[in-house]
């Protein structure tokens, strides 16, 4: 299966059941909260979100690839486990650098919200 049939189906099961071979084992990932290196850490990442997101959806509407680089386009949701459960909206882009073997060895999000609106969306008030 190639890489972009890959990426098509994780993102339409996000967070659950990722396919981790296609990262390389010194990933590189960063958005705008965080940015780290590891294959490891980038799992820790996806396992907190199953755990503590609520209903997560992860809604693809672009994705390209030129050469060694896969630009997706994209709506990230989910609703915060706080009493009233905020349904929160990112839309971004990621760009992922693969290497010669195809593998991914950058993942960076770029987010079309700032991370204070984004923490503003918790605290809207409905109606």
């Amino acid at each position: 299966m190639d890489i972009i049939t890959t990426l098509r189906q994780d993102y339409a099961k996000f967070p659950f059941d990722q396919s981790y071979e296609i990262y390389a084992e010194d990933v590189y990932f960063k958005d705008p909260l965080t940015q780290f290196r590891g294959l490891p850490r980038y799992r820790k990442t996806i396992e907190f979100i199953q755990k503590w997101f609520e209903h997560p959806h992860l809604e693809m509407y672009e994705i390209d690839r030129v050469d060694r680089l896969i630009t997706t386009r994209w709506l990230l949701s989910w609703n915060t486990p706080l009493p009233w459960h905020p349904r929160i909206e990112i839309p971004g882009k990621s760009e992922l650098t693969l290497n010669d073997a195809d593998l991914i060895i950058s993942h960076i999000d770029y987010w079309d919200r700032s991370p204070l609106d984004v923490l503003k969306q918790h605290f809207k008030i409905s109606g």
